[in-house]
């Protein structure tokens, strides 16, 4: 396994693959590597002679007063993970390295960030976008994999992949999740006990607003879900429902529904959706 922290070096060895006719699968990672990554790793491997993980907490998608500092870290156990994993290239990236110089330019996002998590994280999804357009310039991957989790962050990457013309495919992989049901996450180390208890209840209420919803329609199941998570300790930031993966109002002919949560506890927000067929 190759570690490489300088994005010359990662792209001189990455040409030298692809000129050899070798295909590139991607996963990108802000680090403190879980079964959900692991997921990730195990999708690429799958289906590309070579798999890139970079390792890189991006500073542009915290907005102020976010968790950019007390964000969890630890680069020899991500090390050890993507060993075991079967990676061929770990990018592990300096801030320096990245961004040596105030960015004179980025990927604005104008659609789908008025909704789910872009309402209360204004300008996070502009730095997600411009980081994956970075990496995905430096690594030009076949494929890049992103969970599906993160939703929403998979549907504006796969809309900027097509409006760009990009020769990567954009793949959501679905949600890996503890024995009871809570979603993966870094974060969840960060939950007290009490809140690591009650955390599943996400889960299991956005699963009851699906059936609600094919019953009774948005209006209830949007409702139902809210009045479940307002028992929790932590405070609800939202539950909306829309098509998938435009993010719009669902009228008749929508294909794919997204049911989304997001819980703000005291040193985490726990963020969690279920993606289905009306």
């Amino acid at each position: 396994m190759n570690v490489i922290t300088s994005i010359r070096e990662l792209k001189k060895h990455l040409r030298r693959e692809q000129k050899n006719g070798r295909t590139i699968g991607f996963v990108a990672t802000m680090g403190y590597l879980h079964e959900g990554h692991r997921r990730l790793m195990q999708e690429s491997s799958h289906n590309h002679d070579v798999t890139v993980v970079s390792v890189f907490v991006n500073p542009l998608q915290f907005g102020p007063g976010e968790d950019f500092e007390t964000y969890p870290r630890d680069e020899e156990r991500d090390k050890t993970v993507c060993r075991e994993e079967g990676v061929d290239v770990v990018f592990m990236p300096s801030a320096e390295e990245m961004y040596p110089k105030k960015m004179a330019s980025s990927i604005a996002v104008e659609k789908g960030t008025d909704v789910l998590c872009g309402r209360s994280r204004p300008g996070h999804f502009s730095g997600v976008a411009t980081v994956v357009m970075k990496l995905l310039q430096i690594v030009r991957p076949d494929a890049a994999y992103f969970g599906q989790k993160d939703a929403q962050q998979a549907a504006v990457l796969e809309t900027m992949a097509a409006d760009y013309n990009l020769d990567t495919s954009i793949r959501a992989v679905p949600t890996v999740r503890e024995n009871d049901g809570l979603a993966k996450s870094s974060r969840n180390v960060r939950l007290s006990e009490a809140e690591r208890k009650e955390a599943p209840a996400i889960y299991e209420s956005l699963k009851a607003g699906v059936d609600t919803y094919r019953q009774l329609g948005k209006q209830k199941a949007v409702e139902q879900v809210s009045g479940t998570l307002a028992g929790l300790s932590g405070t609800v930031d939202y539950v909306e429902l829309w098509t998938y993966p435009d993010l719009q109002e669902p009228g008749k002919e929508a294909e794919r529904l997204v049911l989304a949560a997001a819980v703000q506890y005291d040193h985490a927000r726990l963020i969690d959706n279920i993606i289905f067929i009306p």
